[in-house]
């Protein structure tokens, strides 16, 4: 119970107007019943004093001004203007049980519903930076006149922020039709619309939500990088993520484990893939939302980053009749957008093509997609064996994550079908190093890979604001190029502009090291030499590193020094 609360108490117990029989029996009453309608059981119990002793109010009010020698205030009375409730912030008015009256100068008068609360005042003080004058009410006239303004302020606020948000004109494939929308959801759900749209106009790939403790945080990474949105009213987060959850289909009732989903999404002919993930936090539930833009998998080799003399060597690779193709690098960089190109140009009408992946992320017309379902037993591997009988030219393996997977398609490679898939390694030649750490023999390595691909994204210098600039010599040296070399490049960097919102960078593109499979190389795979070896083998037959290769990028105007250097190593 609160100090002022006690301090009452007790002077009636003095005074011989209540009894500790009649506050227990008081206590048990409204504990039985529950919070009362302002959810605080301190107030329902002097609520329920009063009635018993027949205690006005103001005569409380009264008591506690003379005991503390404040004024009384009859909030009734008080009809305060906006600038007046904005002196207390709503947060900081329910914490410590104040509500502002006015202001002169250095001094605030507050009215205090539980003015013993020393600790209390002197918090609001520093955070002030102002002298209070106290005055005192009852608490419950206090905490009433706090909710009444309080929530009409943030009501006002909850209608400018969606009054701010245009009229949509995108689907959403949820299934909810207009007339099912009740007038309570609809402010939400154009507001979900409106922020996928954003996204969409940004050219964003994924859209963050991440409750946190005092606010709502909506980010979206566009080129790579996280850039902070408006964030919606805190109070809202319960309902925008539950129109999230009911978009993607997934349980709004499980809020415990991680769930996955997706949302269907048309802007004008143009038809996208939302892949949705949540993940329980302390705060509520994240979601995270990657945007899947199909038209991404229809570029032409150039446009990924390929130079014409890489573009050449990984058509060839590509257009073998068997063998294994990998494709390596962390989460994020390319991958997936690089095999599914490669797929582009080889899906040809006298070719079966079949893909086991986890989730299928793209659905592409001609290619036979093969979702992983591993509660029913749908693993890679089994579903792979599965594949085989459907005698096909080209198998795509999602990802080899384990022996199992990895002889199984090593077996179809050897038995005259070209698999793709993708690894998760550092560089071209530790693909191999990796397969044989899993437990694949070294003569099966070197019989059925083909090749591999390491790739990382820069950021493309913005094409509307980019302009030449001299490179410093830092800047060479770090190239390796001489003044009379650097005199033929083309460096540039982006200013800044609309299109690409101030960053000097729209779109990305990738940095590849492209190591090839031949017969000296198979030789030294068969009697499992060191990776060191491998790639010194390798380098000395031509293979570029990711980095040299980002640095012809950077004398191309291509993208900047500073990007190849934060995403490729110096051993590389």
């Amino acid at each position: 119970m609160n100090p002022t609360d006690e301090f009452i108490l007790d002077a009636f117990k003095q005074q011989g107007m209540l009894t500790e029989e009649v506050l227990a029996e008081i206590i048990s009453e409204v504990e039985s019943e529950g919070d009362s309608l302002v959810g605080d059981k301190d107030l329902a119990v002097m609520n329920g004093v009063l009635a018993k002793t027949g205690m006005p109010e103001g005569e409380v009010v009264n008591f506690l001004s003379s005991e503390m020698n404040m004024d009384a205030v009859d909030l009734t009375q008080v009809n305060p203007t906006e600038e007046i409730i904005n002196l207390l912030t709503a947060e900081w008015a329910r914490k410590y049980e104040a509500f502002p009256l006015g202001a002169t100068g250095a001094e605030i008068e507050i009215v205090f519903g539980n003015p013993l609360d020393q600790d209390g005042y002197d918090n609001l003080t520093h955070l002030l930076g102002k002298t209070i004058n106290p005055k005192v009410a009852y608490r419950g006239s206090v905490l009433a006149a706090i909710d009444e303004a309080y929530g009409a302020a943030e009501d006002r606020k909850m209608k400018d922020f969606f009054g701010g948000i245009g009229d949509d004109d995108i689907e959403i494939g949820d299934g909810v039709k207009p007339e099912d929308v009740s007038e309570e959801d609809a402010p939400i759900i154009k507001y979900v619309h409106s922020v996928i749209k954003d996204a969409l106009e940004m050219r964003a790939s994924d859209i963050h939500m991440e409750p946190l403790e005092k606010k709502f945080r909506i980010r979206f990474r566009v080129d790579g990088k996280l850039r902070e949105q408006q964030d919606p009213p805190k109070r809202l987060q319960p309902s925008i993520i539950s129109r999230t959850k009911l978009m993607a289909n997934v349980s709004l009732a499980e809020k415990r484990v991680p769930l996955d989903g997706r949302i269907n999404v048309k802007v004008g002919e143009k038809v996208i893939d939302l892949r949705v993930s949540t993940l329980p936090t302390v705060h509520g539930e994240s979601i995270v939302m990657r945007i899947l833009d199909k038209e991404s998998l229809s570029l032409g080799l150039p446009q990924l980053g390929f130079f014409s003399d890489d573009q050449s060597t990984f058509e060839e690779v590509i257009a073998l009749p068997d063998g294994i193709f990998l494709v390596t690098g962390p989460t994020g960089s390319g991958k997936s957008t690089t095999l599914y190109s490669a797929l582009n140009v080889i899906n040809k009408p006298d070719r079966k093509i079949i893909t086991v992946e986890d989730p299928v992320e793209y659905e592409v017309a001609g290619i036979n997609q093969v979702q992983v379902r591993t509660e029913v037993g749908m693993t890679f591997s089994a579903a792979l064996r599965s594949m085989l009988r459907q005698a096909p030219n080209i198998v795509m393996v999602g990802e080899i994550r384990d022996l199992e997977t990895a002889e199984i398609a090593i077996n179809a490679s050897l038995t005259g079908h070209m698999v793709f898939s993708t690894l998760h390694t550092n560089d071209a030649p530790s693909s191999v190093s990796r397969l044989i750490d899993m437990g694949v023999k070294p003569f099966l390595v070197s019989a059925s890979l083909r090749a591999a691909l390491a790739q990382r994204l820069v950021r493309s210098i913005c094409q509307n604001c980019k302009e030449p600039y001299t490179a410093t010599g830092n800047e060479l040296n770090i190239l390796g190029v001489s003044e009379d070399q650097a005199s033929s490049a083309s460096f540039m960097h982006g200013t800044g502009c609309e299109k690409c919102g101030d960053s000097g960078f729209r779109g990305r593109k990738g940095v590849f090291e492209i190591f090839v499979v031949n017969q000296e190389i198979e030789e030294m795979i068969y009697h499992n030499v060191s990776i060191v070896e491998l790639r010194k083998k390798a380098r000395e037959m031509g293979m570029r590193s990711m980095r040299e290769d980002g640095f012809r990028k950077v004398l191309a105007g291509v993208t900047t020094l500073d990007e190849v250097l934060m995403v490729t190593t110096a051993e590389e």
